[in-house]
């Protein structure tokens, strides 16, 4: 019985180092890995998490936490059960490259415009 009562007391403060570690973790959901999103979300196995990964790079970024219930087997109640632990980075839409203009990249600024 007094094995048992240590072996119960380890347990418990095993645990209490682990919630800080947990507490702060966030997983931006464009650019998270299946491990990432299997250890952070909350009721995501590594079968949703793959899930979530396919859905991204075949769609493109999710535009907020909600279009995560896209998902197949993700739902609403998940999205907001993880809200907390969620971040929607810009991401990058798989296959698609800057758009150029005239030699220049889309993203260049504008040249001035002189006027007399």
């Amino acid at each position: 019985m007094k094995s048992f009562a240590v072996a119960a007391r380890a347990l418990m403060f095993g645990l209490l180092l682990s919630i800080p570690a947990m507490a702060g973790a966030k997983v931006d959901i464009n650019s998270a890995t299946v491990e990432e999103l299997d250890q952070v979300l909350v009721n995501v196995g590594p079968s949703k998490a793959k899930a979530i990964v396919e859905h991204r790079e075949a769609h493109g970024p999710f535009k907020s936490a909600e279009d995560l219930a896209q998902v197949k087997g993700i739902g609403l109640s998940t999205v907001e059960r993880n809200r907390d632990l969620i971040e929607v980075g810009a991401g990058k839409a798989p296959g698609k490259a800057p758009v150029k203009e005239q030699g220049k990249a889309a993203s260049a600024p504008a040249e001035p415009v002189t006027r007399q």
